[in-house]
Formats: structure tokens, C-alpha cells, sequence
């Protein structure tokens, strides 16, 4: 299969599945692109991942970063087109149909089980981030910090990342 029509099939499968945001694909993410395609290096996936986090639709700039790198300016484009496809095609079908699929009971159902699913798959990508870059005390400083902050403020997620960023500045230089 052709580099590019493999990238757009794959982020199509990606598309398909992305259900309760980009995180829960996160170790489906790493096993894709680092582990069986190495379009990535482990380091690009996390400073891909971190620096997504800056932007709308992280998981979806982490695609478009991937396609970039798998297959230059059309792997990006490819990608990106690839992984919104699926879900635009559901969202435009649901909202046609909105009034007589919102009090399906069957529809409900598939929710009250995809979201303990969900919340499941977001622990492992947390739990397998972890491992791998929490490597030092300032390291679970700063996640302890971030997690506080976002449980109980409502201080900004990119100002968590940008004040996080600028201590590892700070500690990297003195």
C-alpha cells in the first residue's frame, strides 16, 4: 500500500474510534506512530503531545504533525482530512436527525457504557505518559502543581503548560 493512501487508511481507523476526546487515543496513538510505523521517535511523540496542548483540537494537530512527518506537506494534509472525516460524516448525519434520535433509549445505553470506557483508557494514557517522562522529583513536582491547579482553579490549561514550560527553562538553566 502506498505511503499515503496507508497514512489516510490508518487515520481514517483513528477517525472511527475517536470517541471521548483525543485523550483516550493517546496509547493507540503511541503504538501507531512510535511502536509499529515510527513516524515518531518516543521524544517527538511527547513534545508533539505537549506542544498540541496548545492548540484547539490537540490529538488533532498531533495527527497533522505525524502526517508532516510520515509524508511531508501532503501527509499532513492527508492525515488531518483523514482523522475529522469519520466523525464530521456522524455529526452531520446526528444533527439532521437530532429530534428523533435523542430519545432513543438504545442510543443512552451505548453511552452509559463507552464512558467508564473512556475514563478507563484516559488512566492508561496517563499512567503510560507517566512512566516514561516522569524521570525526577521536579517532574512529579510539576505534575502535582498542574493537577492541583486544574482540579481546584480555574486557571487556564495553557497557562499551566506555558508556567510549567518556563520552570524547566528556569531549572535547565541554573
Amino acid at each position: 500500500m502506498g505511503g499515503i493512501v496507508k497514512l489516510a487508511w490508518i487515520f481514517l481507523k483513528i477517525g472511527l474510534i475517536f470517541f471521548g476526546g483525543g485523550y483516550v487515543l493517546i496509547p493507540l496513538l503511541h503504538r501507531i506512530m512510535v511502536d509499529q510505523y515510527q513516524w515518531l521517535t518516543l521524544k517527538e511523540f511527547l513534545d508533539g503531545l505537549a506542544l498540541s496542548q496548545l492548540t484547539p483540537g490537540p490529538l488533532a494537530m498531533l495527527a497533522t504533525f505525524t502526517g508532516f512527518k510520515a509524508g511531508g506537506f501532503v501527509g499532513a494534509l492527508v492525515a488531518t482530512v483523514f482523522i475529522f472525516l469519520p466523525c464530521t460524516a456522524l455529526m452531520l448525519f446526528i444533527s439532521s436527525h437530532y429530534e428523533r434520535l435523542r430519545n432513543v433509549e438504545l442510543i443512552g445505553t451505548f453511552f452509559d457504557g463507552v464512558i467508564p470506557a473512556v475514563v478507563g483508557l484516559v488512566a492508561a494514557a496517563a499512567y503510560n505518559l507517566g512512566k516514561t517522562s516522569l524521570v525526577c522529583v521536579r517532574d512529579f513536582l510539576l505534575l502535582a502543581v498542574g493537577f492541583l491547579l486544574l482540579r481546584y482553579t480555574k486557571v487556564s490549561p495553557m497557562l499551566v503548560i506555558l508556567g510549567a514550560a518556563a520552570l524547566g527553562l528556569f531549572f535547565n538553566f541554573t
